[in-house]
């Protein structure tokens, strides 16, 4: 996987309006110069936000893409969630789960004695 080279593109054409422009005409040419796997071409190409999510892409990158396929915010949250849903947790990156999900990290169960309102 090249998580930096996702996260490139996504930068890249964030701020390029040529970049912007080659990826709407034909955006399988516009990812050529990219080292980027088949899942993750695919992924920019559809483009799969939940799939990218859970690759690892970071949000705030990742927002800017949704905006430029003209992807609603709620949609493009909800779109982030089923990926977890769909493919399982994010596999790489600042969001990258470092846990079983199954796992507790907080117990907020009262203890004995404590008094609870």
């Amino acid at each position: 996987m090249s998580l930096y080279a996702v996260q490139k593109f996504l930068f890249d054409i964030n701020r390029t309006e040529a970049l912007q422009q080659a990826y709407r005409a034909d955006p399988r040419d516009a990812l050529e110069p990219y080292d980027l796997t088949a899942e993750e071409t695919e992924a920019l190409v559809g483009p799969d936000i939940g799939l990218l999510f859970h690759l690892g892409v970071n949000g705030q990158i990742l927002m800017h893409f949704g905006a430029f396929h003209q992807i609603a915010w709620a949609d493009y949250l909800q779109q982030m969630r089923d990926g977890i849903a769909t493919h399982g947790p994010v596999r790489e990156g600042v969001y990258a789960m470092t846990t079983d999900p199954n796992t507790i990290l907080i117990d907020n169960t009262p203890n004995e004695g404590t008094e609870t309102s």
